[in-house]
């Protein structure tokens, strides 16, 4: 596990577009992982940025996110699918059709899982996942695929701000497996703020268990940390 530390999020955002252009540069037809929440919205930016110049083409990349919320269509202005468009897919001249996020509506109950996983074994390997630290629930034991999970309390309350009233925040969402993610060539984890440095202490040092789960990522033969420095603050 490399930890790369930058002065701050502007720098650390950089940096990790860097990484994402280098691979897009060098195969045109990659397949990238994707991730939502404020933390990637720097590197989105960043990419857009490198697009607009001339310098990245998207055309022919293939991209799968890691979840999105069961009962919010692409549409809802909270679903993951709309975060992604309106933060980089709109933006650049990808293929839609080679932009994938789980099923949040239109599957019968754990069937969307399913679906996304046959998609991504006929598509091929993804070559980079993006990572924040939140991309999996603290369970009992590491998920191995693509599925249901329920929120926790923590999360909804999280929440709660982008929603109108507490009630209409998801209490469940399809979201990729550990195992699912842990098949990607490379993973790239983002972690910014201070308020995140005891968990990022957990994950590179502490002991590997499902309840801190970005810790399995020390078992990944290429990770890649990308913080600033608050967030290293006890590494």
């Amino acid at each position: 596990m490399e930890v790369i530390v930058k002065k701050n999020y502007e720098e650390m955002s950089k940096a990790a577009a860097t990484l994402f252009a280098a691979e897009i540069m060098e195969n045109p037809k990659t397949i990238l992982g994707m991730a939502t929440g404020s933390t990637p919205v720097g590197l989105y930016k960043e990419l857009v940025k490198m697009y607009e110049a001339g310098d990245l083409d998207f055309s022919q990349v293939t991209t799968f996110n890691l979840d999105e919320y069961i009962g919010l269509a692409p549409e809802h202005d909270q679903s993951y699918h709309y975060f992604m468009n309106d933060n980089l897919f709109n933006h650049v001249n990808i293929n839609k059709e080679n932009v994938h996020v789980p099923d949040g509506v239109g599957f019968e109950a754990g069937e969307a899982g399913k679906a996304y996983e046959e998609l991504m074994a006929k598509t091929g390997q993804v070559e980079i996942q993006l990572l924040g630290l939140g991309f999996n629930e603290p369970a009992d034991e590491f998920t191995k695929v693509t599925g249901e999970i329920d929120l926790t309390d923590s999360t909804i309350e999280a929440n709660k701000r982008f929603f109108e009233k507490k009630e209409d925040v998801p209490r469940k969402a399809v979201s990729m497996g550990i195992g699912t993610i842990m098949r990607a060539k490379k993973i790239v984890l983002l972690v910014n703020g201070e308020n995140k440095a005891e968990i990022l202490k957990e994950v590179v040092n502490g002991p590997v268990t499902p309840k801190v789960p970005g810790s399995i990522l020390q078992f990944h033969p290429h990770v890649t940390v990308i913080c600033d420095e608050e967030a290293a603050k006890y590494l």
